[in-house]
This record gives structure tokens, C-alpha cells and sequence, in this order.
């Protein structure tokens, strides 16, 4: 057996008996001394496993005297697709972290994770090129700009922010009251209370060019109201009021969507021509509009029609620019 399998069989061993002899572990693995006496290092020093010597009962067994060692098990092998993911996105965001007052608490940290990724034989680094977590579509925010906006979060207090919105080419200086900070497809925005417009709001954070937190504290809005304002609709548009797109994609491309998550609340089903039938609550139609252009032939919008004439009118115009460039 290869060593992986034997990391594995050394702690199924000591699970499944109080203690195990050397030499029991010697005839289980068919290994020599100095190879158990390797694995049982190996396995101390890099996977942190709580591999004890019992000299009264002339074996080893599991240490159960520090709780962070109960229920102990090898790290790597059995990942699954939600752990190797967090695991590695936090390598990655630990390792483009800049120079700061965290530092001496993050590099245990990412040594700690880099054990977790280590599969048996195959190093970190290996692990990390071999599995691959890219980022696409990543806006970077800040640094000075983002920890202010944590930091009235945390601490419930005002801001006053000067934010360049894209949409209509112009930067605006408004005062508001944080709520929470949110992660979403690779970029940081914040769910805010605007005073100026007396409604709550979402900031793309790396659009905010200027922060100041304020003395004043911030009007705090119930999570409840946050989710149904911010949370019922698709994605970062979202909005109290809500609508429902149906979708149909086309059988080739169904077989894709079928699987895809775009709401919590969607509904889809097959049809019998093997056409995907998806049905997702919306408020504001902008991302979703780009959601369902990428799809192109692939998908056609069923309801409601100002959905459907807005996807259309932004398909003609695409055909009109190329139209435009085949004619000159």
C-alpha cells in the first residue's frame, strides 16, 4: 500500500482499538520500523495528528485530553468540492494579503491551511496547481477606503462616502447609514440606509472613491427588512417589489442550467422536448438582462414581456453594431 493508505489505516486502526501496539501496526502495515516511525512523524509534525504514546498499556493511541483533537480526522483525502474550494480560496486570500498589523496571527494561520490542502504525498504547493480556484470579473476595492467601510459596519456609525456611479457617469457624495457588507461574485458591496434618499441601497464598494465614518450613530434596519428588501429579488438588484422570469433554454444548453443555481427560490423543470424551464423572482431586470444575454440563442424569455422586449432590444442593437461594421 502507499503511504496515503497507510496514513488512513494507522488512525482507522487507532480508532477502532484503545491502543495499538507496535508491532500490531507493523504486521497491519507490512512496513519496516523506520517506515512507521516516518509515517507516525509525518503524520504528528504535518497533519497535526494527536498520536500518543501510552508506555503503562505498551501501545499507542488517540490523545483525548484536548478537545480540539476529538472526533479527529485526516485532512485531504476526503474533501469534498465546498471544503477544497474554501480552503484554497482562503490560501489564496491570505497569500494576497498586504503587510499589516495581522500578520504575525496570519501566518499560523495559513500554515494551519496549508496542512488541511495537503493530500498524503502531494505537497501544498502541488495541491494548488494541480486544483485551481480562479477569480473572474474581480474589481479591486481600496484598501484604505475598504477598511473604513468595515469598520462602520462593525462599530454602527455613519458614513459619508463619495460614490462614482457607472451608470450615469458621475460621483456623488452621500451620507449612510452602513448595514452589512456583502460578498457577491467575486466583488464587495454594501447594503446601506441612503438619508439623502431615504431608502435603503446597494454600493458596489470599488466605486466608493472617498469614505468617512462618522460620530453619529447609524439607524439600524432589521435584518428582516434587509432580506426582504435586498434579498428577495436576483442577485445585488434586488428590491421589495419582485417579478418572476420564465426562462427556456434550449435542450443542448439545459443540460447545463439544470444545475446552475441563480436564485434560492427558483423553480425549474424539463420539458419533454428536453427543453429547461426556469423561473426565478427578480426586481431590478439589469443583471439578470446580462445573465440571460450570455446565453444568447440558448435561451428564450417567456414572461413577462417587458422582460422579453428588453433582452430583444438589447439583442437588436448588438446586431445592429455588427451590422454596421459587415456594411462598411
Amino acid at each position: 500500500m502507499d503511504r496515503s493508505e497507510r496514513f488512513h489505516k494507522i488512525i482507522r486502526l487507532l480508532k477502532q482499538r484503545r491502543v495499538v501496539s507496535r508491532d500490531a501496526f507493523l504486521e497491519a502495515l507490512q512496513v519496516s520500523r523506520a517506515t512507521f516511525k516516518r509515517d507516525l512523524e509525518y503524520l504528528r509534525d504535518r497533519m497535526d495528528a494527536p498520536i500518543a504514546w501510552d508506555a503503562e498499556a505498551g501501545g499507542y493511541r488517540l490523545r483525548s485530553d484536548d478537545g480540539a483533537h476529538q472526533n479527529y480526522e485526516l485532512p485531504g483525502l476526503w474533501l469534498n468540492a465546498g471544503e477544497i474550494y474554501a480552503l484554497l480560496a482562503m490560501e489564496q486570500l491570505l497569500e494576497g494579503l498586504q503587510p499589516g498589523l495581522l500578520g504575525p496571527h496570519v501566518r499560523p494561520l495559513r500554515d494551519r491551511i496549508r496542512r488541511l490542502i495537503e493530500v498524503g504525498e502531494h505537497s501544498a504547493e502541488e495541491v494548488g496547481a494541480r486544483i485551481r480556484v480562479l477569480e473572474v470579473g474581480n474589481r479591486p476595492v481600496e484598501p484604505e477606503c475598504f477598511q473604513v467601510l468595515a469598520s462602520a459596519v462593525l462599530s454602527r456609525k455613519r458614513l459619508r462616502i463619495r460614490h462614482y456611479s457607472r451608470v450615469r457617469d458621475q460621483t456623488t457624495e452621500r451620507t449612510v447609514s452602513p448595514q452589512r457588507l456583502v460578498h457577491y461574485r467575486d466583488n464587495w458591496y454594501l447594503d446601506a440606509w441612503c438619508h439623502e434618499r431615504q431608502a435603503l441601497r446597494t454600493f458596489s464598494a470599488d466605486a466608493v472613491v472617498d469614505a468617512e465614518m462618522l460620530e453619529r450613530s447609524a439607524r439600524e434596519i432589521s435584518a428582516a427588512r434587509l432580506d426582504r428588501h435586498l434579498g428577495s429579488g436576483f442577485g445585488i438588484f434586488s428590491g421589495t417589489r419582485t417579478e418572476t422570469a420564465v426562462l427556456q433554454f434550449s435542450p443542448d444548453r439545459a443540460r447545463w442550467v439544470a444545475r446552475e443555481t441563480w436564485h434560492p427560490e427558483q423553480d425549474g423543470q424539463f420539458q419533454l422536448d428536453g427543453s429547461y424551464l426556469l423561473k426565478v423572482p427578480y426586481s431590478d431586470p439589469r443583471e439578470l438582462v446580462m445573465d440571460i444575454l450570455k446565453y444568447g440563442p440558448d435561451v428564450e424569455v417567456l414572461a413577462p414581456e417587458p422582460l422579453a422586449r428588453m433582452v430583444s432590444e438589447r439583442l437588436a442593437e448588438a446586431r445592429a453594431r455588427y451590422d454596421a461594421r459587415g456594411g462598411s
